[in-house]
């Protein structure tokens, strides 16, 4: 018999990301970027994090709250298959499933103060600005991790990275913490694997900035900042 069941918000985490162009397709591609999971009011208890501290990474169970939907579809276009090739729901890991629920796997920094509250510091996050956090569990490498796992469609999904060129006088514009990561989003291709024209510019926006760029074969040229 089907059940309903609620759920309560216990954090939202604040990363660099205001838009979901640009966001890493998985957690973990880009280490370099940092965010903070604050926890709701009734969830600031410090209590709850005792023993966390022991473990290099957690797990954040999310929702895909921008992309909610009243109904569902048992087929959904993988984007890094180029969007033409459908795929069963459960097989991608597309934001518009029957349950809108999100899992990353991100590496703990520690506990940081925020102006909302004590919050957790992580990085690898691949999350929107703002997004909801359900519940946080630690990563437990002799069971989570599986050396002979295999990834299906995604081992012959062609994922490369692209050689940034970033003039220093455009990178100078970004605060010093921020350029790693800028150029580490940059190297993974943000653009949707469908769209390939090389003389046109795309805009990422990151940490406040409008970084713009174009993309010819495997090199990346930002533009304007």
């Amino acid at each position: 018999m089907a059940q309903d069941f609620s759920m309560h918000v216990i954090a939202r985490i604040h990363t660099d990301f205001a838009t979901k162009f640009g966001v890493p397709r998985q957690s973990g591609l880009v280490e370099e970027l940092e965010s903070t999971v604050v926890f709701e009011p009734e969830y600031r208890n410090a209590d709850a994090l005792r023993g966390l501290e022991g473990f290099s990474h957690v797990w954040l169970v999310w929702v895909f709250d921008q992309a909610i939907r009243e109904t569902w579809s048992p087929t959904v276009r993988p984007p890094r298959l180029g969007g033409n090739t459908r795929l069963g729901v459960f097989a991608p890991r597309s934001p518009f499933r029957p349950n809108p629920l999100g899992l990353s796997s991100v590496r703990l920094l520690g506990t940081e103060k925020a102006e909302q509250g004590t919050g957790l510091l992580v990085a690898g996050a691949d999350l929107m600005n703002g997004t909801p956090i359900f519940d946080i569990k630690p990563y437990i490498p002799y069971c989570d991790c599986h050396e002979e796992a295999t990834g299906g469609f995604t081992d012959t999904a062609g994922e490369f990275l692209l050689n940034v060129e970033f003039p220093e006088e455009l990178l100078n514009s970004l605060p010093v913490e921020k350029r790693s990561a800028a150029i580490g989003i940059l190297s993974h291709d943000p653009r949707p694997s469908y769209q390939r024209k090389p003389d046109r510019v795309y805009g990422l926006t990151f940490a406040g900035f409008d970084i713009r760029f174009r993309v010819s074969e495997d090199v990346l040229t930002v533009v304007e900042v």
